[in-house]
């Protein structure tokens, strides 16, 4: 039963977070709740490739920039730039200072408006600067920060998908996921996440294993921030909000180790 359930977790967290080929064959809450808890471990498959396509830059003679443009590409394409524009559509509820339904009804729309523009541009702009910074200290330390980074990125989904934060609205994969996780679940998941991060920082030196220790639970904090800005501002969770609390993740996952 149990390893049937990971099973059906594994296809909703890699089907519905990724555009590998992946066929999701449950819907239902307990699917929901068991991908959500297996969110994270889409989070390494996604950085590896990422970080593999900016050491292959590396190796190929390109500086660490263009490895880092690279590195933050990968995502965008793996998940078909859908957290982008989660964050782009919830920069413009938050910015529109309309009612909470004017604002849903504005994030709900195809176009960007400025607030979404500012969003994107300074979430890539701030992880392609951190992720240079890595690179030029090691190839090594940059592919960490992207392992890191996005499985961080994946794991503030898991934590905004915990019991008590309500859906905004009734239907969509916000609701569909919001609440399905068990408190103690998500906490267990996190500190799960944190050890791994620890123990991977470790392989390059003990100050490595502090910063990406370190990394998770600030990622984990600036992600909560904005969650709970959205479900004061919109009255609940969407899965634009989603996009944007695991961009907001993976931006201060990867500037966390390159600072002191």
């Amino acid at each position: 039963m149990f390893r049937t359930l990971f099973a059906d977790g594994l296809r909703f967290a890699f089907g519905t977070l990724t555009v590998l080929p992946v066929r999701v064959t449950r819907w239902d809450r307990e699917a929901a709740r068991a991908g959500m808890l297996c969110a994270p471990l889409v989070g390494p498959v996604v950085g590896v490739a990422a970080a593999a396509a900016g050491i292959l830059l590396l190796f190929l003679g390109a500086g660490s920039p263009l490895a880092a443009v690279a590195t933050v590409a990968v995502p965008a394409v793996l998940t078909r730039g859908l957290h982008l524009d989660g964050l782009a559509d919830t920069a413009d509820g938050l910015g529109s200072g309309k009612p909470a339904e004017d604002a849903l009804r504005i994030m709900k729309q195809s176009d960007i408006g400025p607030f979404g523009v500012l969003g994107i541009v300074f979430v890539l702009l701030a992880q392609v600067a951190a992720l240079a910074q890595a690179y030029e200290g090691s190839w090594a330390r940059g592919a960490l920060a992207a392992v890191v980074s996005a499985t961080a990125a994946r794991l503030a989904l898991t934590l905004a998908a915990r019991s008590g934060v309500p859906a905004a609205r009734p239907e969509g994969l916000g609701a569909a996921v919001a609440g399905a996780v068990p408190v103690r679940a998500a906490v267990g998941v996190a500190a799960a996440v944190t050890v791994a991060a620890a123990a991977a920082g470790a392989l390059l030196g003990p100050y490595d294993a502090v910063r990406t220790a370190l990394a998770v639970p600030v990622a984990v904090a600036a992600a909560e921030l904005l969650l709970r800005r959205c479900v004061h501002r919109f009255g609940g969770v969407t899965g634009d909000v989603f996009g944007g609390v695991a961009e907001t993740a993976a931006t201060a996952a990867l500037v966390v180790p390159v600072l002191g």
